[in-house]
């Protein structure tokens, strides 16, 4: 079996195209693909099945409002850790993964370690997330908190 950077597929403006749609709704039939870029099922259908195959597609989901689940505030954490080992970076990533107030979870460059995408109700609920939960992981040094005021781009073109 290939490894997925072995694989010499390439895409083309076409599955670029298709990318792009299904981006925009997940939830489109082949059929109605095919008519948007006026193809035919078929060779439609061979595609999208090349780019999941691929790895090009990693699956399909549904785009949740959280705030009409009552999750209103949304916080940018960074995160340093004291100490760079595999063990405790490791550690760190398992239990933030576990927390259901973590949206997104990435490993950066720069003055910080990780940046945290915290879905919460409320900046008092926020308190009760860094006291009760992210302050008990071993090894955090610092924290610094940004506040989402207003969300402008969701999500980005891939072109």
């Amino acid at each position: 079996m290939q490894k997925k950077d072995e694989i010499s597929f390439r895409t083309d403006e076409l599955d670029l195209k298709i990318l792009q749609l299904l981006r925009k709704n997940g939830k489109l039939s082949t059929k109605e693909v095919a008519q948007e870029l006026n193809l035919t099922y078929t060779p439609t259908y061979e595609r999208i099945r090349k780019l999941e195959n691929n790895g090009f597609i990693k699956g399909y989901h549904a785009e949740i409002d959280l705030a009409l689940l009552g999750k209103k505030l949304t916080v940018f954490t960074q995160v340093s850790l004291k100490v760079h080992t595999q063990e405790f970076l490791d550690d760190f990533e398992c239990s933030v993964t576990a927390f259901p107030e973590v949206q997104l979870c990435a490993h950066i460059s720069g003055d910080f370690d990780y940046l945290l995408q915290i879905a919460v109700r409320d900046i008092e609920d926020y308190r009760e997330f860094i006291v009760s939960k992210l302050s008990k992981i071993d090894h955090i040094s610092k924290l610094h908190s940004n506040f989402v005021l207003k969300l402008i781009k969701d999500q980005g073109s891939i072109y």
